[in-house]
């Protein structure tokens, strides 16, 4: 495959190596252009904050791994196209991101950027596709649990499982078999203090980016929306337990072989329509 051309590259980290397992982390970017950056009002601290910080690390799993460097303020990748530029602190959690309304032309160039990731993607996983028939992608995100403040209390537990698995907008009929070979892999890894929680649909239906894979690929495809719990971190702070980052990554490293496996089976089954779910983003 052709290496990526300059925008790409400015826009994503790409490591390509044969194989069907593709991970990405495209909420892990920090980085904004100078037009951008003179133009936010919030900190660097809640974009931060707001960023998916450290899933980059989990990508290794995978023989390709694709991880965003741009920050999700200056484009999320992980939404609609209409809304992939946040206008109103409606569209960002409450947060004010400008100073002013941001003029037609910087947003343009922002959603340059959008279209420059998803022509790319398309063509990376369209060759994965044609080396091997059917792919696995690690959607990895990150969420918060811990937003109202550094002295307030977490989230509930019941409604924030350590691990949430996103099946919306999935074609469940062939990739039933994949997903629960994820589960079941990673709640019986050995994690430190205990089986993870790992829970479908909770916090999260549908991540954007895996429901269009599936659009895309609707017999070859699966991607899986993966939102981890910021439990390994303090949201505050941004300081990382590095145990915790790391025996999550080997708790998905676990999963890669028998989603192989699964994966070969996925395909024998036909795809079937499946109706809208509302993405949960």
């Amino acid at each position: 495959m052709d290496p990526p051309n300059d925008l790409v590259q400015d826009i994503v980290r790409v490591h390509f190596s044969d194989g069907p397992i593709v991970a990405v982390a495209i909420h892990d970017g920090h980085a904004v252009r100078p037009e951008i950056a003179e133009r936010l009002l919030i900190s660097e601290a809640d974009r931060l904050r707001e960023e998916d910080s450290f899933t980059s690390r989990w990508t290794r799993i995978a023989s390709t791994q694709v991880v965003g460097l741009r920050s999700r303020f200056e484009v999320d990748l992980n939404r609609l196209r209409k809304d992939a530029v946040y206008r109103t602190p409606e569209d960002a959690w409450g947060l004010h991101v400008w100073k002013q309304p941001l003029e037609p032309d910087i947003v343009d160039r922002s959603l340059a950027i959008y279209d420059a990731f998803y022509s790319f993607m398309f063509e990376l996983l369209s060759e994965i596709k044609r080396r091997h028939g059917a792919f696995f992608v690690y959607d990895l995100h990150s969420y918060n649990h811990h937003r109202e403040g550094p002295a307030s209390a977490f989230a509930e537990i019941l409604e924030n499982p350590q691990i949430n698995i996103c099946t919306g907008g999935m074609d469940l009929d062939r990739c039933e078999g994949v997903v629960s070979c994820f589960e079941r892999a990673m709640k019986e890894f050995d994690f430190p203090g205990g089986p993870l929680d790992v829970r479908r649909n909770v916090r999260f239906r549908a991540t954007r980016f895996s429901r269009w894979v599936h659009e895309n690929f609707p017999g070859s495809g699966v991607s899986l929306g993966i939102e981890v719990k910021k439990f390994y971190m303090n949201e505050w702070t941004g300081e990382v337990d590095d145990e915790i980052v790391t025996a999550i990554g080997r708790a998905l490293e676990s999963t890669v072989a028998p989603i192989k496996h699964a994966l070969k089976q996925a395909r024998s089954v036909p795809s079937q329509q499946r109706p809208p779910e509302q993405d949960v983003l």
